[in-house]
């Protein structure tokens, strides 16, 4: 199935080395006590809901949208086995993507805005979403992609479960905008394989003037941290396909307001040298800043290789590319 969830294709992706693996990480059992635990505490979370950074205290549960724009219901804009991600990520043979409806972010110039911000998708309860991850698995997908997962971390957590109960073997990702609580984070935790996370901002005004979160960059290392801790570096099969780990990705903005040289020093002194960076050049123009005096243009090859050499300069030489 193809929608308007579907992401541009990464061009000119250059692989730069390979995964070296985290330490620790074990799989829930989805049967456990601990497993019906987290579930509970969970569902708790939308009661005025704290799920994500925004804790709007929305009552999601009686049908009241939060921040987010989204309710009680899971709502889901496509589903398909998508081959524009990363090559650990989308392998040869797809990534079993799920593009979910809303967001906690306001990106001014969002590339998703139809199902991120105008909330384009369809209702699915739970166990319908646990048979689109069962066919997926079954069609040959690596793993199963969830894209914008946060504000639904309740229901993911349960179809998560219940996947792995009914057989689904393939690693789960999750990818994020990077702007997580770490306490939710932690209810993921032997859940989740993959964090595909963004670091948008490396400084505080940028988040607040363009995605309306000034509190981005704090928020987002703390989450990385976190990620980091339960999963590792990112670890690579002998077919090149992720099965654990952390890969950040950071979209060069116009200007240099994604703060590249920050993010790159942070993830290099705080995370490790061995992270896994996807470097993107694909910015283009869209949703609210066509007539912006930076944003409402391309990225210059210029401004990309600047990005690039910061990334050189503190150390990160795992990951990958895109070509200006």
């Amino acid at each position: 199935m193809m929608g308007l969830g579907r992401k541009r294709a990464l061009p000119k992706i250059v692989r730069v080395r390979g995964g070296i693996p985290g330490d620790g990480f074990q799989r829930l059992d989805p049967d456990s006590p601990g497993a019906r635990k987290r579930l509970k505490r969970a569902r708790e979370m939308l009661l005025q809901c704290v799920v994500c950074p925004r804790m709007c205290a929305a009552a999601r549960l009686a049908g009241e949208s939060g921040t987010c724009r989204s309710g009680g219901d899971l709502r889901v804009a496509s589903w398909n086995l998508h081959h524009g991600e990363e090559p650990p990520i989308s392998g040869t043979g797809g990534s079993g993507t799920v593009f979910l409806s809303g967001c906690s972010l306001r990106c001014v110039y969002c590339q998703n805005y139809p199902i991120s911000q105008m909330g384009v998708g369809d209702v699915v309860t739970v166990p319908d979403l646990v048979t689109i991850m069962l066919k997926l698995e079954r069609s040959g997908a690596h793993n199963i992609n969830f894209v914008t997962p946060t504000h639904y971390t309740p229901a993911l957590i349960e179809a998560i479960l219940e996947a792995r109960h009914q057989g689904l073997s393939i690693p789960i990702v999750w990818n994020t905008s990077g702007y997580e609580r770490v306490e939710t984070l932690k209810l993921l935790e032997g859940l989740v394989d993959v964090y595909l996370a963004d670091m948008r901002y490396g400084e505080a005004e940028p988040g607040k003037q363009y995605s309306k979160a000034d509190d981005y960059p704090t928020v987002n290392r703390a989450a990385i941290q976190e990620m980091h801790r339960q999963v590792g570096t990112l670890q690579i099969d002998d077919e090149g396909v992720a099965t654990r780990g952390l890969l950040v990705r950071h979209l060069v903005l116009p200007g240099g307001l994604s703060g590249s040289e920050q993010v790159f020093r942070f993830l290099a002194e705080e995370i490790s040298p061995e992270t896994h960076v996807s470097l993107m050049s694909q910015y283009f123009p869209a949703h609210q800043v066509g007539d912006h005096p930076l944003l409402g243009r391309r990225l210059t090859a210029e401004e990309y290789e600047q990005a690039l050499a910061a990334l050189t300069a503190a150390g990160l030489t795992q990951g990958f590319r895109q070509g200006p």
